[in-house]
């Protein structure tokens, strides 16, 4: 990360700080204590530089200015919330995306968290906006070496959000910090290129979480066939790089203690490269197949952000680390392998491969955890891409309060889902001639069939499957990310942890 921040709470003053961002409502309105503060002479310079910009205060419209006098800064930065009904709905993280966007090379900088009376500035709103201004300056660039002036050295930015309770927003701040970490985490390890993030080096900075608390379990390959993950094992066959999984427990709630809990499982893809196998893929692209372990990504950023802010709950992350390679010992296409536990599959095509790798993992934590849901996430299917392109993952669920919780947590954090169907005659598009099923049933829903898949590894646990191959690599820009690896998931698991089972 080139960029970095230190965000702090203090008062609302209006002393020295490089730029001062101001928020104003649509109409112009600064805010009864804004006027206060910077006063009239200030507001009035203000205004007019508003109206020769034609600066009306509209939602997410920006207006940098120098500073007029009487304030101690070098420039103001207007930052528009819009009327009532957008003020209501005022999402506080992108909005912190949104004003870090526009520090550029300052290095220190207030905030004011003023507006209308109608506008909430409390702790909480505070802790989002810093959240938001967390996410939005990461910048993945260690591997650089030759870079332009502007970009040689690191920006470091001071902020200060002023509001009346900073003690609040101090408190709240330290749930923003786990979760932007957690975030952090998944983008790294998605962007990081495929010759240094191997399965065994994605399991060693997995292994970093025990300093958090985390109990962390890594499974090799002698150890895998033991236990038979046959069709784990069978998909990293043909790769030197030897395959790994990981195992990740958090004993948040301290009232289970000494009981048996039932936690919540999440179940992560790590494809960390994908050539598609013997049925490799064209190579137009394929470099963003190291991005194929999006999934696992998001699961180890989940659990840094559970651990980081202590979570009340008990759970559990599971992530499966191979790679996909095309080689004499690769399986084949017409290969049967047999599963965990014990149903076999037919091979059609080994570039469907991360459902192979996912089986194995749900049912064995099916087995033996009996957790309370399983909820597994994975760049498995361009089809969803076709379906739903990049403004949604895919959800396929077995349990439909699971689904709405999940949909709820979605809408809460922006990174939204949308239910997909399954059903029996999906479901008998993957059996198969020789043997208890096939690992893809043609071109046709292939993101249905590939969830009908996994469904049948699941049981009576209640399940949901997040496909992200739209959101978690190569996702659009938005106000809080400019990575290829956007992180996604971890925002919104965290928020269906906390809201629903702490």
């Amino acid at each position: 990360m080139s960029n970095e921040i230190k965000i702090t709470f203090a008062e609302p003053n209006v002393a020295d700080s490089g730029t001062l961002v101001m928020f104003i409502a649509e109409g112009g309105v600064y805010g009864r204590e804004l006027s206060a503060l910077i006063g009239k002479k200030a507001e009035n310079h203000l205004k007019r530089a508003a109206e020769a910009e034609h600066f009306t205060g509209k939602e997410k419209q920006v207006l940098v200015v120098p500073a007029p006098d009487g304030i101690a800064a070098g420039r103001a930065v207007l930052v528009g919330i819009g009327g009532s009904k957008q003020r209501n709905e005022t999402n506080y993280v992108n909005l912190g995306g949104l004003i870090a966007g526009q520090l550029g090379k300052a290095t220190q900088a207030t905030v004011l968290m003023y507006g209308p009376e109608d506008w909430r500035v409390d702790a909480a709103a505070a802790a989002e906006l810093a959240l938001g201004m967390h996410l939005r300056v990461y910048d993945f660039d260690h591997y650089k070496t030759k870079k332009k002036d502007d970009e040689a050295k690191s920006t470091s930015v001071k902020v200060v959000i002023g509001l009346h309770d900073p003690a609040g927003a101090k408190k709240a701040y330290k749930y923003s910090e786990a979760v932007a970490g957690g975030v952090a985490i998944a983008r790294n390890l998605v962007n990081e290129p495929p010759n240094v993030l191997t399965p065994t080096a994605f399991a060693k900075q997995a292994a970093e979480l025990s300093k958090l608390g985390v109990n962390v379990d890594i499974l090799d390959e002698k150890q895998l066939g033991k236990i038979g993950m046959r069709a784990l094992l069978a998909v990293g066959q043909g790769s030197r790089q030897e395959s790994r999984v990981v195992i990740m427990r958090w004993h948040g709630d301290k009232s289970s203690k000494g009981k048996k809990s039932k936690p919540l499982a999440f179940i992560g893809k790590g494809v960390v490269f994908d050539t598609g196998g013997i049925s490799i893929k064209p190579a137009a692209g394929m470099e963003d197949m190291k991005g194929d372990m999006a999934g696992a990504a998001c699961v180890v950023g989940l659990m840094h952000a559970l651990a980081a802010r202590k979570a009340k709950v008990d759970a559990i992350g599971v992530i499966g680390l191979v790679e996909n390679m095309p080689d004499g010992n690769a399986q084949r296409p017409g290969d049967i392998v047999k599963s965990y536990d014990g149903q076999t599959i037919e091979i059609i095509n080994t570039d469907a491969e991360g459902r192979l790798v996912l089986c194995d993992l749900l049912a064995y934590v099916r087995d033996h955890y009996k957790p309370a849901f399983m909820i597994n996430l994975a760049t498995l299917t361009g089809a969803i891409l076709v379906a739903l392109g990049q403004e949604n993952a895919g959800l396929f669920s077995t349990d439909d309060g699971l689904s709405d919780r999940l949909t709820a947590s979605g809408r809460a954090t922006g990174e939204t889902v949308w239910r997909m169907p399954l059903g029996p005659a999906y479901d008998k598009m993957i059996d198969s001639r020789f043997a208890d099923m096939k690992n893809t049933g043609g071109r046709f829903a292939g993101s249905i069939t590939a969830a009908q898949f996994l469904r049948r590894f699941v049981g009576d646990v209640p399940w949901a499957h997040l496909d992200i191959a739209g959101t978690g690599m190569a996702s659009p820009n938005s106000d809080i990310n400019r990575s290829w690896g956007s992180g996604w998931g971890v925002r919104l698991l965290d928020r269906l942890v906390h809201d629903y089972h702490e």
